[in-house]
């Protein structure tokens, strides 16, 4: 992205028409990028007019000016990302994936031996699989909060979801080796 940093700064510092010129020549770029990393050119727009709001509203709180084009793409990212996580998880079923789901009477029976399974995990492997699948991090994100190397992580990871299978399967249901 070419923008002036002069441009930036003025409008860091509250210069009105710095920041009217900033929004309307970041608008391309952003729209270009958001075009690649957002699931839908909707999304794309969303996450365009979001970041450019969230400029006009917070570009005071910049405390570099070098850093104007990492903050402003990075809001895009996160507001794709959003998008597209939002998006799936509203997308309506058809009527036959419907009747192939099971009950809630075994959906709550699953949950309730998920849950204990995971209970008898030891704690390295139920914190590495609790991160990573229930509550979606990635495994840089899950091994630093850890504080061990990605590999350690994803090696805990690959020993509590096998630990998982074997318990699983010991029960009632039946656990495919794909995956």
């Amino acid at each position: 992205m070419k923008i002036d940093q002069e441009v930036v700064e003025a409008a860091c510092n509250g210069d009105s028409s710095a920041l009217e010129k900033l929004l309307t020549r970041s608008r391309p770029d952003l729209k270009r990028f958001a075009r690649r990393v957002c699931a839908t050119s909707e999304d794309a727009e969303d996450a365009v007019q979001i970041a450019l709001w969230k400029l006009h509203m917070h570009i005071g709180t910049l405390r570099t000016v070098s850093a104007f084009a990492v903050w402003i793409f990075r809001i895009v990212e996160r507001e794709c990302f959003r998008a597209f996580k939002a998006g799936r998880n509203t997308e309506p079923m058809d009527e036959q994936m419907e009747a192939s789901m099971p009950a809630a009477d075994a959906r709550d029976e699953l949950r309730q031996d998920l849950i204990a399974a995971i209970a008898t995990l030891p704690p390295a492997y139920s914190e590495i699989l609790i991160l990573r699948d229930v509550n979606e991090w990635t495994a840089p994100e899950a091994a630093a909060y850890l504080g061990i190397t990605v590999e350690a992580a994803k090696s805990r990871l690959h020993r509590a979801r096998s630990l998982m299978r074997e318990r699983l399967s010991a029960g009632q249901y039946c656990v495919s080796d794909a995956g």
